[in-house]
């Protein structure tokens, strides 16, 4: 084991703030970081860190918390109602409040309209 590996090593955590702490994919099966519960359509379901991953990185050392997988509840999806909400609120925001055509962009905001009007005002 090298010196780095060793500094981090700590699966009891006596050292690093009474979490189980392992190097850069040291961890142990059953445990996932918020990304790999993502990735695979769950997430944490209000459960406390269980361990974490420490590593030496761009300023200094970096930190990646673990949860545990038998703990991990499934993703929630949005219902019907919030996607359409959604996707009315998108569709708002390409809507040109002055020519009232639907753009294929987002209207900026600094103009407060689309691009056509603002050059058809500016001239």
């Amino acid at each position: 084991m090298s010196r780095i590996r060793a500094a981090y090593w700590d699966p009891d955590g006596d050292r690093h703030g009474g979490l189980p702490t392992y190097w850069w994919r040291g961890a142990p099966a059953g445990y996932a970081t918020r990304r790999q519960l993502r990735a695979a359509g769950l997430c944490p379901g209000r459960q406390p860190i269980a361990a974490q991953i420490l590593w030496a990185g761009v300023g200094g050392t970096r930190t990646a918390y673990l949860y545990r997988l038998d703990l991990a509840r499934p993703k929630r999806t949005a219902t019907p109602a919030q996607r359409r909400a959604i996707r009315t609120a998108l569709r708002a925001r390409r809507t040109c409040p002055t020519c009232r055509e639907i753009r294929g962009y987002y209207i900026p905001r600094s103009l407060g309209e689309c691009l056509t009007c603002h050059d058809r005002s500016t001239r």
